[in-house]
């Protein structure tokens, strides 16, 4: 078989950047707490500014990149729920942020905020994490196992 001759091939197809897959969107409601709205917010209105660079260099790799990740946050925007955590809370739930003291004395304080907005070093954690899903129902008092240790919720703030 011969090759094919140069001459049957577009040269926008050979400048055009590879496909990139879109990011995977979580398969849970899209709950967020007004500060991960903002921060969607924020992305977008990056993304906006990056997509105008790109397109004024002409540099279609990152242009690629840039609007697969449009797509994403738009996505979560459009789906974005914003909950607002109890004034008192009673029961751990979304939003609420929960002190934790370990059984070898250490003290730990968590809030449970969206997928997107989440930071473990921070002590922000996806409520769909394993630690939100231990934690959400609870109430002040009870013990709970996270990661093989063994903590008491000792207090809880909205």
């Amino acid at each position: 078989m011969r090759p094919v001759s140069r001459g049957f091939v577009r040269e926008s197809d050979s400048d055009a950047p590879e496909a990139l897959p879109d990011r995977a969107i979580s398969p849970h409601p899209n709950f967020v707490t007004s500060t991960g709205l903002a921060k969607i917010d924020a992305r977008l209105r990056e993304l906006e500014t990056l997509r105008s660079t790109a397109l004024t260099a002409g540099d279609r790799s990152a242009l690629a990149g840039i609007e697969r990740d449009l797509r994403y946050w738009k996505q979560r925007r459009s789906s974005a729920r914003i909950i607002a955590p109890p004034a008192a809370p009673e029961i751990v739930r979304f939003g609420v942020a929960v002190s934790l003291q370990f059984d070898d004395g250490a003290e730990r304080r968590y809030r449970l905020v969206g997928e997107d907005e989440a930071d473990p070093p921070a002590g922000l954690i996806s409520w769909t994490s394993p630690v939100g899903s231990a934690l959400i129902g609870r109430r002040a008092g009870e013990s709970v196992q996270l990661a093989g240790r063994q903590a008491e919720i000792i207090a809880m703030q909205a």
